[in-house]
């Protein structure tokens, strides 16, 4: 019996407008009038994810927010926290240091502010022989709602413990320097692509089923009652985690190498479609 429904954000909850689509919330909603618990897991910051968080009512049936990719995890109606590691001040700082020796934006996130060296200097290109431009900066500020705030020195600056340091550059300069970028921190934090132009830190073992295995087995679940849907690579952990693990269509080849079953993409409503097979009267 499928007790939580675990779901990634971009390319998986919502389409490619970036929206959710009113057959996948009305699916959704149901099975969380029927007592399923909805968690959204996510590279993003809390106050990111409310957005579609109401568009499914979470708020109001104690819904799990999974944020950072697993750094924090709480309960979006009444904001406990039942997991929480982010990086410490030391290590935050030896990743933003190392970090000066490339072409990369790093940006991090504190209370309601995003500090990043330059916030002018957002435009790369969306994937490696793309034409697509656009604004990483806006895109992240405006996503989890900061307010904007420039800092010449980040390592310097940083005297606070970090859930995430996310790096943003051109995807083709992050393919040819990822292992540089990381090297360093490989045997002492998570390091990840979560999109062609984000390479990101968090503190060691940190991921999204390490968060959910902790804060779940003292809400009482267990991994074989939870559906999980993703497409990405931050998403697999979740998926070989959850007793079903579900690759959208759109999904990486290697998310659907791991996964239980491939739906259909995110703008073919693949989690509505997949749930109609799990959940009995649902449809």
């Amino acid at each position: 019996m499928i007790r939580a429904i675990l779901l990634d954000i971009d390319g998986t909850l919502t389409n490619s407008q970036k929206v959710i689509t009113p057959k996948t919330a009305e699916a959704l909603k149901k099975a969380q009038a029927m007592g399923v618990r909805l968690v959204i897991a996510s590279g993003r910051a809390d106050q990111g994810l409310y957005q579609y968080a109401d568009v499914l009512d979470m708020p109001s049936h104690h819904g799990i927010f999974v944020c950072y990719n697993g750094a924090k995890v709480m309960d979006c109606q009444t904001k406990e926290v039942y997991f929480h590691q982010p990086m410490s001040i030391e290590e935050g700082k030896a990743v933003l240091e190392h970090m000066k020796k490339f072409e990369v934006s790093p940006i991090i996130a504190k209370d309601e502010y995003m500090y990043t060296n330059d916030v002018y200097a957002g435009m790369i290109h969306k994937n490696i022989g793309s034409d697509e431009i656009f604004n990483v900066i806006q895109y992240e500020s405006r996503g989890n709602f900061f307010i904007l705030c420039e800092k010449r020195d980040l390592a310097a600056f940083a005297d606070f413990p970090i859930e995430k340091i996310l790096t943003a550059g051109e995807p083709e300069y992050l393919r040819d320097h990822w292992q540089e970028m990381g090297a360093p921190f490989r045997d002492t934090l998570s390091c990840m692509f979560t999109a062609p132009f984000y390479y990101e830190f968090t503190a060691k073992n940190v991921d999204k089923a390490k968060a959910i295995d902790t804060a779940f087995t003292k809400l009482g679940y267990t991994a074989d009652e939870m559906i999980a849907f993703g497409d990405a690579e931050n998403d697999i952990s979740m998926l070989e985690y959850a007793g079903i693990g579900v690759a959208m269509g759109n999904a990486t080849e290697a998310v659907k190498a791991i996964a239980d079953e491939i739906t259909l993409s995110n703008d073919e409503d693949g989690i509505a479609e997949s749930l109609y097979k799990h959940i009995e009267g649902l449809r």
